[in-house]
């Protein structure tokens, strides 16, 4: 093992923990803030074509978008997690059976998913909202995000292997290279070359290739720790299963995510590309405390693992509640920030008056209960890391699934019925709207708070149970030191 490896090895298990934790999370922030922005600054570009229809095609790609990263996503914190408690319990050959396994998962799904997608496309656009308006750039951005669907698929689940034996700052390094090229070739395409909407679309896809090799480059060069090869590729299905008891919630919370998100735009077009646009442009400002909430858990996350797979349990316990802490009040700063300059934020994007309204609108109504979504999200990171998968799978898929959907088609009818008993809901929006698009709005907040309270319940099983094995290890510890000194 290299002196790089060894030192985060026992940085992960003896470090102390406010240190440890800041280590591995400052890359990943630093990571997913970078992404942030770039959605943040490709759809300002988007808007510079002072199209409302392109901006309405983004909005209605965006989801399909996230259900290619979620298979990513799904591929890599479903290995990630098996290869940190792998490396806690100094199980290195599982490790690199887990990472190898992976990555050929990720090459055989991206390829048929490719295909299907690129056969069915127009189906799939009109299902995520696409009006006829929108389609003809829908599909023109879409095709190009599809075709790259190797490379962010492929990015996605390395950049989460490499976080799992907790080189946090190469995979920032790789999500940085790839949102900066990004940036710059979106001008050259867009505007230079003349591409418009299409440019934006390969410059996504540019950036996405060119962080891939970064990654490769980590494995081909022997910088990893885990190794990956074509003769690790397993056959045990206990491999199998433990990437997918942990990735299938991550994927479906995605997937579902971007199913609501396709709903949403569906319900919202109904009342003009306004509503569309202003759904769309809040969604990706709020992506910029989330990102960083997402990136603090991916940091978060193999220290967990990690520390569960050696047993140590106080670390957990205690990392645990400095991790919540820091959250709620990360949360509770970007809510603040949210209630003070919402229009601005919005004036951003659009001069539009609507736009700018039913904007505010939405970004409060989303964000209302931020300062509790990082409580939220680290709980569902930390039975991730456990490999608790019935539980993990409950917390990803409730918030945008289970809850939000369901009432994103019940809402909206159920304000126009009865607009004027739910008139203290209606009325609590800045601005005035139609009664059902206010109940398109109010699915969110509804959905977070059922979430929060189920959130809660599971936290405290889990906490409980920490504290039953950290007593039953210093047992079986103490039992240990008896025998020996007999």
């Amino acid at each position: 093992m290299s002196s790089n490896n060894t030192n985060r090895a026992e940085l992960m298990a003896q470090g102390p923990i406010k240190k440890t934790l800041l280590t591995l999370a400052i890359p990943t922030i630093i990571a997913t803030i970078i992404n942030a922005v770039y959605n943040f600054v490709d759809t300002l570009f988007v808007g510079m074509l002072h199209d409302t229809a392109t901006m309405g095609a983004v909005t209605v790609a965006f989801p399909l978008f996230m259900i290619l990263a979620a298979i990513g996503q799904m591929l890599g914190v479903g290995a990630g997690s098996y290869i940190s408690r792998s490396l806690g319990a100094r199980d290195k050959e599982t490790a690199d059976k887990t990472a190898s396994t992976a990555l050929f998962l990720a090459i055989i799904i991206a390829a048929v998913v490719t295909v299907l997608v690129l056969l069915f496309l127009d189906p799939i656009l009109k299902l995520m909202g696409a009006t006829e308006s929108v389609l003809v750039p829908g599909r023109n951005y879409s095709f190009w995000i599809v075709g790259g669907a190797l490379f962010t698929i492929i990015n996605m689940t390395l950049n989460n292997i490499i976080r799992a034996e907790g080189n946090t700052r190469y995979s920032m390094n790789a999500l940085i290279i790839g949102a900066v090229l990004n940036i710059i070739f979106d001008p050259i395409l867009m505007f230079t070359c003349k591409l418009g909407l299409r440019g934006a679309a390969i410059a996504t896809v540019l950036g996405q290739l060119i962080s891939t090799v970064y990654l490769l480059k980590y494995f081909i060069g022997k910088s990893s720790y885990v190794t990956i090869s074509k003769k690790n590729i397993s056959r045990e299905s206990e491999i199998y299963k433990e990437i997918f008891k942990i990735g299938l919630p991550v994927f479906f919370m995605q997937f579902l995510s971007s199913m609501a998100f396709s709903l949403q735009n569906v319900a919202a077009s109904a009342y003009g590309e306004n509503a569309l646009a202003a759904i769309g442009i809040t969604l990706k400002i709020t992506m910029i405390p989330l990102f960083v909430m997402m990136g603090y858990n991916q940091g978060f996350q193999p220290f967990a693992a990690y520390n569960y797979g050696a047993r140590n349990y106080e670390r957990i316990r205690e990392g645990l509640k400095i991790s919540t802490r820091w959250m709620v009040l990360f949360g509770f700063s970007a809510l603040v920030i949210f209630l003070f300059v919402p229009q601005q934020l919005m004036k951003i994007f659009s001069n539009d008056p609507k736009v700018i309204e039913y904007g505010v609108n939405n970004l409060l109504a989303y964000n209302i209960f931020l300062p509790l979504i990082g409580y939220m999200m680290i709980h569902t990171g930390l039975f991730q890391s456990f490999g608790k998968g019935k539980q993990a799978a409950v917390l990803a898929l409730v918030r945008q699934g289970l809850f939000f959907i369901p009432l994103l088609l019940i809402f909206p009818p159920l304000f126009n019925a009865f607009s004027g008993q739910l008139s203290f809901m209606i009325n609590a929006f800045p601005y005035s709207m139609p009664a059902g698009l206010a109940g398109i709005m109010s699915a969110q907040p509804v959905a977070d708070i059922l979430s929060i309270i189920l959130t809660a319940l599971f936290a405290y099983t889990i906490k409980k149970e920490i504290s039953v094995e950290e007593k039953k290890n210093i047992e079986e510890l103490g039992g240990t030191h008896a025998k020996n000194n007999t």
